[in-house]
């Protein structure tokens, strides 16, 4: 067997799994590959799959798998599995980092002190008592929602697959979702339905000007429109680590946009997360060989 690790993952990977076969980086021999390991980096179109006549499985190191044709891919006979654990600490802790850094000003008090100035009179606000307001209630999002609850935050949360949660309080729209809320987490799938979903209709129904912190995918979210309601006021800041592309072109709206905070998707590139997803894929390769699969 012949394994494929087309992106970065763990240094100690490739050793781990010797145990499998043999295990290449070299991207020129996906026509001999029966396994591929790729993350947000490589595309597993059609044209992909073709490539790989002899390709058994796919393992998205990951939450989405976006990035595969899995219909497709399934079609030709080949599994498509991703690790949906491994990251959700990581993308926890940077969706609640830029929650944390809104409020605190962090980014304005940082680049204040550098240029000379004492931002003193600019009052910092607490996340104590604010309502958080989740899209999407998954791991991620089940984490989010338990490092709001220590910090005394309400927590509402929407997913139409999802009716109750330990976590928070599900609401039946995302309408509903949003009335109350401070701040909104977006954790959701790019799908035809989520397309666009955070836009001016749906802001519309906040009875506050909300704070929007998005690690999920960055169509979620109208670009257009984002910047609109930034300019107008009725967000009062947008926080994106997602992008259309990686990384975005210089015409995506948001780049130029004031009162954002923006990283360059690095959610889930913790060294404890490359580490977790190492684990989850060489149990995946476990699990499947011994099930006689590839």
């Amino acid at each position: 067997m012949l394994i494929l690790i087309s992106d970065a993952f763990d240094q100690t990977l490739p050793e781990r799994l010797k145990a499998f076969g043999e295990v290449t980086t070299d991207k020129n021999r996906l026509g001999e590959a029966n396994v591929v390991l790729v993350r947000s980096k490589t595309k597993c179109t059609k044209e992909y799959i073709d490539q790989a006549p002899n390709l058994k499985l796919i393992i998205r190191g990951g939450v989405g798998i976006d990035n595969i044709d899995k219909a497709y891919a399934e079609s030709k006979g080949i599994i498509v599995r991703n690790t949906p654990k491994s990251s959700a600490i990581a993308v926890a802790e940077l969706a609640f980092a830029l929650m944390l850094s809104t409020p605190n000003h962090l980014v304005e008090y940082h680049n204040g002190m550098k240029g000379g100035q004492w931002l003193k009179n600019l009052k910092r606000n607490e996340l104590y008592g604010k309502t958080l307001c989740l899209f999407g209630i998954g791991n991620i999002a089940s984490k989010v929602a338990e490092r709001a609850k220590a910090f005394g935050m309400t927590v509402v949360a929407y997913d139409k697959y999802v009716s109750s949660s330990p976590v928070a309080d599900m609401k039946a729209s995302p309408e509903a979702a949003v009335v109350d809320a401070d701040y909104i987490s977006l954790h959701l799938p790019l799908t035809n339905e989520t397309t666009g979903m955070v836009n001016k209709a749906l802001i519309s129904h906040c009875t506050k000007k909300p704070v929007v912190i998005n690690t999920g995918r960055a169509l979620c979210v109208d670009a257009d429109d984002m910047v609109a309601m930034l300019n107008e006021g009725s967000v009062a800041w947008y926080c994106t680590d997602v992008w259309p592309t990686d990384p975005p072109s210089e015409d995506y709206p948001v780049l130029k946009a004031d009162h954002v905070t923006l990283t360059p998707h690095v959610g889930a590139n913790s060294e404890e997360n490359l580490a977790r997803i190492g684990e989850e894929t060489y149990d995946i390769l476990e699990e499947l060989k011994n099930g006689g699969k590839i």
